[in-house]
């Protein structure tokens, strides 16, 4: 690694590939060692040369006769922009897979939270009890409240640990959350009580959501009925006095 660390450095890919926003990205994903980023930075650099030199070579050995001299040229272009996106499109889709997750499970650890705080618990005990509850639902949101619990440990500024949740996770529903914790540790403010209505908020955006999709459903199914069912239909209505007619014939 500390091969690759140097040729990062050496070709300056930390400000070519924008690496802050890398890293939050990183973050986002699960992704949170140093050493993720120095490998992900190396593999946008390598990506696009690679997969440029796969389509040449392939584009010039397969379709060597039965394709023009400027396709074959212009194919390796595609792939090394392929190449150039491809590591991006990677990490988007493990964001978002990750997000589903915790953003799945998020109501529950919600109400865990709000049941623990009621019942005395410190905010660090509350947040364990809740990321250990909360595993069997979701990995990810286990990993993120452990983390956040560490932190609240060993740094010195306690906001900021609950600050970094919300960037993790990047979610706007834990976000929110985020800022009532803030707000009870600068300024003393009862804890439970904001909890009790974000939580109800959230249970009114997830049953909001829920109507969303049911509200989608007809339209999306559309196409399919034109194209499966109608026909099907039509055979039965249509069919026996098909065979009728050509019976009679």
């Amino acid at each position: 690694m500390g091969t690759t660390a140097q040729l990062v450095e050496a070709l300056n890919l930390r400000q070519l590939f924008a690496a802050e926003n890398s890293r939050k990205k990183l973050r986002q994903a699960g992704y949170r060692a140093e050493s993720h980023l120095v490998t992900f930075l190396i593999f946008r650099l390598a990506t696009p040369v690679v997969l440029a030199i796969v389509v040449f070579v392939y584009s010039s050995t397969v379709f060597a006769d039965r394709s023009p001299e400027s396709m074959r040229l212009i194919v390796p272009l595609i792939g090394a922009v392929a190449g150039f996106y491809l590591p991006n499109m990677y990490l988007t889709n493990k964001v978002q897979h990750r997000q589903k997750s915790i953003k799945g499970a998020w109501s529950d650890a919600l109400d865990l939270l709000l049941i623990c705080v009621e019942s005395g618990m410190s905010i660090e005990a509350a947040i364990g009890r809740v990321s250990g509850e909360i595993g069997a639902s979701s990995v990810p949101l286990a990993e993120e409240l452990t983390l956040t619990n560490a932190e609240l440990s060993f740094l010195g500024d306690r906001r900021k640990a609950f600050v970094n949740l919300g960037e993790r996770t990047g979610l706007p529903t834990v976000k929110s959350v985020v800022t009532s914790l803030v707000q009870s540790e600068r300024y003393g403010t009862p804890l439970g009580t904001a909890l009790r209505v974000l939580a109800q908020e959230n249970r009114d955006a997830r049953m909001q959501d829920a109507e969303k999709r049911a509200a989608a459903l007809p339209p999306k199914l559309t196409v399919p009925m034109v194209l499966f069912f109608l026909p099907v239909i039509f055979m039965v209505l249509i069919g026996p006095s098909i065979i009728l007619v050509m019976g009679a014939k």
